[in-house]
């Protein structure tokens, strides 16, 4: 689990009067419509984003049919196929979407060189669990079976995603492995919930911090896991808690990026641990200025575009081998 200490350095100040400005705060009585439109609010304008190919598509697999993606194509000349990455946005499984995620889908494909596929995974509270992770497991199923299509490589396929999304893509690893397939390259998991205990000393720390406080992280909770018992993560499902997995040897190799100012950071840390003793390859990179959604404000400080790289970085590197990496 991360360290940490009262001497930990302060938030990125440039993130900081941004958040200042446009601060992301709601409660679960505000009701989920109140907390889209102000998470909408944080994005940065269109024109800020790098130009590239990109096409609307809607998929499927198996029983679902209807899940909308947005398909990035990045702005490299290349005769070869090139890797896929599948990625899943964040918002506390209930506020994001593609346009929220937009930019960053794009920073994702010209970072690593690869087509993204952005999921539109159902949201909650008119969707609560397990529906989105059915719908992202859906999309990853067809991305496998329809990689050359899109001019990508069925080898080289990974899964990332922010937050709620790098809990998705972190369970989309697990249920891969234990599949038998699809067989991925990577999974890069930006501040993930992937262990659920909300008893970590991070949650105490960071109670009222930036964009993710405890008000905001009960709001998400209660939408999206209605009736559910949080309180021994030990007994969540591997579909919320893949850390609960009885093995999680055979995992792609995992970038984790965490921020110090954020109540997610021990998950991510803890998690990482648990990989790193099942012998799975993991990075743990926490940013010691960061908060949550740090990705997502990348284009605003140059301390975030620095933290985001070190993830993207990684992500590439696993996805091409050889002069052309």
């Amino acid at each position: 689990m991360t360290e940490t200490t009262s001497e930990r350095p302060a938030i990125d100040p440039i993130l900081k009067m941004l958040l200042d400005a446009v601060p992301l705060d709601f409660t679960v009585d505000d009701g989920v419509e109140v907390a889209r439109e102000r998470f909408r609010a944080v994005k940065p304008p269109a024109e800020m984003s790098t130009d590239m190919r990109i096409e609307e598509r809607t998929v499927g697999y198996g029983d679902l049919a209807d899940i909308p993606v947005r398909i990035y194509w990045p702005p490299v000349p290349t005769d070869a196929a090139l890797p896929v990455v599948v990625f899943y946005h964040g918002g506390g499984w209930a506020i994001g979407d593609l346009d929220t995620h937009d930019h960053v889908a794009r920073a994702h494909a010209v970072g690593a060189k690869a087509i993204v596929v952005s999921v539109d995974y159902r949201l909650a509270p008119e969707h609560p669990f397990p529906a989105g992770v059915e719908d992202a497991w859906a999309a990853l199923r067809w991305v496998a079976e329809h990689a050359e299509e899109l001019g990508g490589d069925p080898a080289r396929i990974a899964v990332a995603g922010d937050s709620a999304g790098g809990n998705l893509s972190a369970v989309m690893a697990l249920r891969a492995k234990n599949a038998g397939g699809p067989n991925l390259a990577f999974q890069l998991l930006w501040y993930p919930v992937a262990v659920g205990d909300l008893t970590a000393r991070s949650f105490v720390e960071n109670a009222d911090a930036p964009i993710l406080n405890a008000e905001v992280m009960t709001a998400f909770l209660t939408w999206y896991l209605p009736g559910l018992d949080m309180s021994d993560h030990a007994t969540l499902p591997t579909d919320l808690a893949p850390a609960n997995a009885a093995d999680l040897t055979g995992l792609a190799p995992a970038f984790i990026g965490t921020a110090e100012h954020d109540p997610l950071r021990d998950d991510g840390g803890r998690y990482a641990e648990l990989l790193g003793a099942a012998g799975v390859p993991v990075q743990l990179s926490n940013e010691p200025t960061m908060v949550h959604g740090y990705v997502s404000l990348a284009m605003a400080s140059p301390a975030a575009t620095e933290a985001t790289n070190r993830g993207l970085a990684a992500l590439k590197a696993a996805l091409h081998v050889g002069p052309t990496a």
